[in-house]
């Protein structure tokens, strides 16, 4: 028999209070400690009934949830956190870091785009072998030869023409397309010419004379001042400035020709401010061309691409190859407000379709 203790009644609780014996005390504590090992036992008991009439499968998949949680919980503490530099900071350590021309060369063996490290052919020709594994070898020549002889063709081009990274060997070289060159696109982003000006009026409008607007970034110069939008940066979509300019962003879906999940794909908003001269750079790659669509285009603004200059035009685009040397320059009065251009990276003409499935896959992000 449990014996259970008896609540006191009110007219016990109204009694005044006596101090209880030694010996009634004693007796009392036993009585509930008995009670307490009884209670203990009809515990241990009934878990054990409970264990004995559960399901094997349930207990192990009770127990696979366990391990994956423990696995899951030794994996995330392992993971060292990662270091997110503001554009101030990367600015004030430039000469330390080796700032050019607005881009941050990280030197990370994972990094194709910014690695210049002797086994670089090593790790796109293990890439090439594994697409060809997944996919076909066919159509695959050129990319082979020119991985094959890249340090060749990257030392030995004409200085007018040196692709920084990865220089795919026969391919029409000029400084500049004719729009007719990737038609369907060009004349999209032409009639949607209002739509990004307005979404860009928009963002505009958060400039000041002391801070830079969340999203976008400060390029190095060796005057003036070089800002840029970026919707896609090398491959990887941005998302937080994506939803400022989804009508822009949701065009890029619609293009043809545009590069996407590649590290030399980019589509951005670049902006000169008067008296801004870029220095004169190559791109990382010839297999693009890039396009430049005017959204506010002052008097005294020029493009250079391997020596030649070209004007750009308010709603219409520009074409050019950005592996040949090339520098832009504002030197229109202050009134006169920036140069701003929508800029989006499209394929080179002469880069056949199975080529470009192999190279999107080649020079994927984070690959």
């Amino acid at each position: 028999m449990v014996w259970v203790p008896l609540s006191p009644t009110s007219s016990d609780r109204r009694a005044p209070l006596r101090l209880p014996s030694t010996t009634t005390m004693s007796l009392e504590w036993l009585m509930d400690w008995s009670w307490s090992l009884d209670g203990l036992r009809d515990f241990i008991a009934t878990g054990i009934q409970s264990f004995r009439d559960c399901d094997a499968t349930a207990l192990v998949a009770v127990a696979c949830l366990l391990v994956l949680f423990v696995w899951y919980c030794y994996h995330v503490g392992r993971e060292q956190p990662r270091a997110y530099a503001t554009v101030n900071a990367l600015m004030q350590s430039a000469e330390a870091n080796g700032v050019q021309n607005g881009f941050v060369y990280c030197q990370s063996p994972e990094c194709v785009r910014c690695s210049h490290h002797d086994g670089l052919n090593q790790k796109l020709y293990h890439n090439l072998q594994e697409y060809a594994k997944r996919y076909s070898w066919s159509g695959m020549g050129r990319i082979h030869k020119g991985i094959r002889e890249q340090g060749r063709y990257l030392n030995s081009r004409p200085s007018i023409q040196k692709p920084e990274v990865f220089f795919l060997p026969d391919l029409p070289t000029t400084p500049y397309f004719s729009r007719d060159t990737q038609k369907h696109d060009v004349e999209l982003l032409e009639r949607n010419f209002q739509t990004i000006l307005c979404e860009f009026e928009t963002l505009y409008k958060a400039f000041s004379n002391c801070s830079l607007p969340q999203g976008w970034k400060m390029n190095s110069t060796p005057s003036g001042e070089w800002f840029t939008f970026y919707l896609v940066n090398q491959g990887m979509c941005v998302p937080r400035n994506c939803r400022r300019c989804p009508r822009t962003y949701r065009l890029l879906g619609s293009l043809r020709t545009c590069i996407g999940n590649n590290v030399f794909g980019n589509a951005c908003i670049s902006v000169l401010s008067p008296g801004t001269v870029i220095a004169e750079h190559y791109g990382p790659t010839n297999i693009r061309i890039r396009c430049h669509l005017g959204l506010k285009t002052p008097s005294n603004c020029e493009l250079v691409v391997g020596g030649e200059p070209q004007c750009w035009a308010e709603g219409r685009c520009l074409l050019f190859d950005d592996s040949f040397l090339h520098t832009a320059f504002h030197e229109g009065a202050p009134e006169e407000g920036p140069r701003v251009v929508f800029m989006v990276d499209l394929w080179h003409p002469n880069v056949a379709a199975a080529e470009r499935q192999a190279l999107d896959f080649i020079f994927a992000p984070g690959r």
